[in-house]
């Protein structure tokens, strides 16, 4: 089965590691191409989820070429998200056709003797890091998290409620394309069950957490969120790349795990949640 394009970003950007942005051709060549707030509210419609906008020789490209171009070996590196100046830059040439600046995708291109050079490079595959510190059937640790509105939650405190806690970034991308879907797909479904759901922003202050949440709220994803600036409760939990889902059941044990935003993935979040609170 052809693994999409779409899932092929969303592995690259779980590459991605403590705010780094660059993704080299070392790693390109070495995937395989598989990919891998607590306040509930009611919300029925549809978010429309950004596209992704991918520019490469200072024109904007399909997922198909970047497709081909990859194939063919002439993609050396792909920057995933730009400053708000560059973005404006951007604006002023292409227009509408640029969205937010989390969402665009600048691809460098080898030429073709700079290609044939490292045709033949060997890649040293790097696909068995464990990137949990805690895994399923693990008891879920204790902490205590301050959200964004002030408030504190403690998880040892949600017992006898099925937990989402997600780990992500304002920098993150494929972590703000979950946003996207959580409301319509989670929040809403169980508002009115023993659920909680915990998004803890990853190594950042509140004021640039706030400002991010006050964009996407503008969006209509309006959902508390949690912060850990000096990354105590996501030391306990994982290293590496960001999104990354714990489901915690009702005894406070860790019931699912997942990494990245690919398709179908909040939708499998979804299910697991739904079986844990029918238990």
């Amino acid at each position: 089965m052809k693994v999409s394009l779409y899932v092929r970003y969303c592995l690259i950007e779980n590459l991605i590691k403590n705010g780094i942005e660059r993704i080299d051709m070392k790693y390109i060549l070495a995937l395989t191409f598989t990919f891998w707030g607590f306040k509930p509210f009611a919300q029925s419609k549809q978010i429309e989820k950004p596209e992704y906008v991918i520019i490469a020789n200072n024109e904007i490209i399909s997922k198909e070429r970047l497709e081909e171009l990859m194939q063919e070996g002439y993609v050396k590196s792909m920057n995933k998200g730009v400053s708000q100046e560059y973005r404006d830059g951007l604006a002023g040439t292409f227009g509408n056709k640029i969205g937010d600046k989390e969402f665009i995708i600048i691809v460098e291109l080898y030429k073709d003797a700079e290609k044939n050079a490292v045709k033949q490079a060997t890649v040293k595959e790097n696909n068995n890091v464990d990137e949990f510190k805690l895994h399923i059937g693990d008891l879920a640790k204790d902490f205590t998290v301050t959200m964004l509105d002030g408030t504190s939650t403690k998880l040892s405190e949600l017992r006898g409620k099925v937990v989402l806690l997600n780990f992500w970034a304002t920098w993150c991308a494929p972590c703000l394309m979950e946003f996207y879907e959580i409301p319509i797909k989670i929040i809403a479904p169980f508002e009115s069950k023993d659920f909680v759901f915990i998004p803890i922003s990853r190594g950042e202050s509140k004021e640039k957490v706030a400002n991010k949440m006050l964009q996407l709220n503008k969006k209509g994803i309006d959902f508390n969120v949690g912060i850990d600036p000096d990354l105590k409760i996501w030391d306990e939990y994982a290293t590496e790349s960001i999104p990354k889902s714990f489901v915690i059941d009702k005894q406070g044990v860790i019931r699912y795990v997942t990494i990245g935003n690919s398709e179908g993935s909040i939708d499998k979040l979804a299910s697991e949640i739904d079986k844990l609170l029918k238990e």
